[in-house]
């Protein structure tokens, strides 16, 4: 469990939390992470780079 006393390190915790998806995998040293996480560029709510229809 997440110590919220704890400082720093909380990137991962915020990125997770925020990501549509999220995949950690294995490689030969260390790991890749990819998370998408969608932006909206107006008050709107139309993600960032999509055109309303």
């Amino acid at each position: 469990m997440a110590d919220p006393e704890r400082v720093g390190q909380h990137g991962l915790e915020i990125a997770m939390a925020v990501s549509q998806t999220f995949c950690v995998h294995r490689e030969p040293v260390g790991k890749r992470i990819t998370a998408v996480i969608e932006l909206a560029d107006d008050p709107g709510g139309d993600p960032a780079g999509r055109q309303p229809s």
